[in-house]
């Protein structure tokens, strides 16, 4: 089916009792988000609490419950025509891994905003037994919302354990009677971003990786130091290669080769696994390997060097 407009989606994620159909609630209720579209209420989980629609200020609604075997596109297509959805919500199974909805999506249909939720009294063990799952829900995150958060509760544990898996969505602690407190920590880089050189030690490459690609423009024109494992392609014109590190966010399972393009004019045969040291400077613009716009290392000086003692790049 061909969509002609855009239709915006909001995901609402978290496990049961995490505070998922309360906001929403809420969310409906609020005149400001009736804006007249036709909107498309999604449950792929039904919790202790229900929605009351009597209480909505949205008018055109339609409220549809699925089991996760029903989360298909043509599911989806055909829910779409027919309440002539214009805006679709999500209140989605915490339990269901993301990409079966993102391979579900209809043409057209797109990611407006994601909010995740978590019930803070259990978010560790959660975090502890069931990472991949967490981990799972924060990184595509807008906002990571911990709700029945007690005093007692360190921010500092909560915190680092978003940020160790993005530093993109913000985080918001809202305590048994509704005060709601947004997270002000400060995240300082391990490296000094301000230096002629930034030196990226062996220890501190994920972190590195992760804030260049989510924040390209500030690298722009810095120069840095790195050791990095390359990766070669014979389609790849001769004195680009890429380096990179194997980077682990969450657990084994999500281990992943990330790399970045790096131009030099050295004569050297570099091969895939090869270990090297440069020096680069980074500029950002658009590279057939991406696909797209991103960072791109013009390095001065490159030379073979041993593996680090741990090959695999961790935040931890």
């Amino acid at each position: 089916m061909q969509n002609n407009q855009e239709i915006p989606v909001y995901l609402f994620l978290g496990f049961l009792e995490s505070g998922k159909t309360k906001f929403i609630q809420e969310t409906f209720e609020d005149e400001r988000f009736d804006s007249g579209e036709r909107t498309l209420l999604l449950v792929l989980e039904e919790g202790e609490e229900e929605y009351d629609t009597s209480r909505f200020a949205v008018k055109k609604f339609a409220v549809e419950f699925l089991d996760s075997d029903e989360l298909t596109l043509e599911k989806l297509e055909t829910l779409q025509e027919k309440h002539g959805a214009e805006r679709v919500v999500v209140e989605y199974n915490g339990m269901l891994e993301l990409q079966k909805f993102f391979d579900a999506m209809p043409d057209g249909w797109a990611i407006a905003q994601v909010m995740t939720f978590f019930d803070a009294t259990t978010f560790l063990t959660y975090n502890q037994n069931m990472r991949q799952l967490v981990y799972d829900k924060v990184q595509y995150a807008d906002m990571v919302v911990f709700n029945r958060f007690r005093g007692e509760y360190s921010k500092e544990e909560f915190h680092k354990i978003v940020r160790a898996m993005t530093r993109r969505p913000g985080i918001v602690y809202e305590y048994l009677g509704g005060k709601a407190e947004y997270d002000e920590i400060v995240d300082p880089l391990p490296y000094d971003i301000d230096a002629p050189v930034i030196e990226i030690e062996d220890k501190d490459f994920a972190f590195f990786y992760r804030d260049l690609v989510e924040e390209m423009d500030k690298y722009e024109g810095k120069t840095v130091r790195l050791k990095g494992m390359v990766a070669v392609d014979k389609k790849m014109k001769p004195g680009t290669i890429v380096v990179g590190r194997h980077i682990m966010t969450c657990c084994e399972a999500d281990i992943a080769y990330s790399g970045l393009v790096c131009l030099h004019t050295v004569n050297l045969p570099f091969r895939t696994r090869d270990w090297v040291k440069l020096t680069a400077k980074i500029e950002i613009g658009y590279h057939k390997i991406y696909g797209q716009r991103g960072p791109i290392l013009k390095a001065s000086r490159i030379e073979y060097t041993q593996p680090p003692e741990q090959e695999l790049a961790t935040f931890y």
